[in-house]
């Protein structure tokens, strides 16, 4: 368990951060910037999960600790050269997302169009937290054509945005409320 005795360190102030690894490196290098972004992701979740209940936020939850590992293995370049194993996202992470998916997907209705960010309050938070996964999923792609990066990561963050979709249909009534897209309707 983490035990954080002072909260500031002063440590960055010079336009630095350390790695997990303890390797210093900018605040705006590419990894700061993929965990950055997994890290606001979190924060817009929490938001949802304000409008949620039952299973949902439960399932919220879960992911909420998962991205915290997400981000553990995204500032641990190395594998633990220091003797500790570093943490990483595994299948199985990556196999829930999916069940969950699949889960909800029996209870909703076949899509006719593409739907508008909206809905109810959680759908609209859920909506916001899908489009920041995706973007820390185009920083971890674009970091690993660099850098090491976990593939089960990059694959976690792409079922998440799919999860995230997924339940803010639910979080519409089951899809009653989702906001249908309507092409070319203000010519």
């Amino acid at each position: 368990m983490v035990k954080l005795d002072k909260i500031y360190t002063r440590g960055g102030d010079q336009g630095e951060t350390s790695l997990g690894s303890g390797a210093r490196v900018a605040k705006h290098d590419p990894r700061v910037a993929a965990y950055g972004t997994v890290d606001e992701a979190n924060a817009v979740i929490g938001l949802a999960r304000v409008h949620t209940q039952g299973d949902a936020d439960a399932m919220l939850g879960r992911i909420q600790n998962d991205l915290f590992d997400l981000g553990a293995d995204l500032c641990r370049p190395d594998e633990g050269q220091d003797g500790k194993s570093a943490l990483r996202i595994s299948p199985a992470q990556v196999q829930r997302l999916e069940d969950e998916i699949d889960a909800m997907n029996g209870d909703l209705k076949p899509l006719a169009s593409f739907i508008l960010p909206g809905g109810s309050e959680a759908a609209a938070w859920l909506h916001l937290a899908r489009t920041i996964i995706r973007r820390a999923e185009r920083l971890m792609t674009a970091l690993a054509q660099t850098e090491t990066v976990n593939p089960d990561a990059v694959k976690y963050a792409n079922r998440l945005s799919d999860h995230l979709f997924q339940l803010a249909r639910m979080a519409n009534d089951k899809g009653e409320k989702d906001v249908l897209w309507t092409p070319g309707e203000n010519r």
